[in-house]
């Protein structure tokens, strides 16, 4: 009788099943938007990933990723802020884990603001303040920080696929950020 090995990441789903999961039902993800603030806890500036996309173009993005089965939210933000951002980052995670918003994302465009052709994703969406240094890994080529109106400009968000320029906008938003 063979002696089953288990599964080191039982969390995760092989590429197959993953697949066949997105035809079937919604994707639960953690997005995270890293700001750096001021004394008086203004937002002085706004980090933004830049990544190649499957279409070998460069876009900009947000700190992103699934959230594992079994595993807190919480944990599964600080996961992805630590992969995207790096070890040294420094991530404040709030104390209450309530999101400031909540994307849909759907697999047919024009069915909302947020799109993604892989799956339907709900996203819990968080403003989470950086203090340490960060080095971007993973898929990340470089974190770049900007101001809140470069941040939120039609130039920027451009740059952004699936509508997340404006969950970067309506987070600033929140913050009061945009004057």
């Amino acid at each position: 009788m063979a002696v089953r090995t288990p599964d080191p990441n039982p969390g995760w789903l092989s590429d197959d099943e993953l697949q066949q999961a997105r035809e079937r039902l919604p994707i639960l993800y953690v997005e995270a938007i890293p700001v750096r603030l001021d004394g008086l806890g203004q937002v002085t500036e706004v980090g933004l990933l830049l990544r190649m996309n499957a279409q070998s173009e460069m876009t900009r993005t947000v700190v992103s990723g699934r959230v594992m089965r079994g595993e807190r939210v919480r944990d599964a933000l600080y996961r992805h802020l630590e992969k995207d951002l790096g070890a040294m980052a420094f991530p404040q995670l709030p104390a209450d884990p309530t999101p400031f918003h909540i994307a849909e994302y759907f697999p047919l465009p024009g069915d909302g603001i947020y799109s993604d052709d892989r799956q339907h994703a709900v996203s819990l969406c968080y403003i989470v303040p950086v203090t340490g240094s960060c080095e971007p890994r993973q898929d990340a080529l470089e974190l770049t920080w900007l101001s809140p109106e470069a941040a939120a400009s039609e130039l920027v968000t451009s740059e952004m696929e699936g509508g997340r320029g404006a969950l970067v906008r309506a987070a600033l938003a929140r913050l009061g950020a945009l004057r």
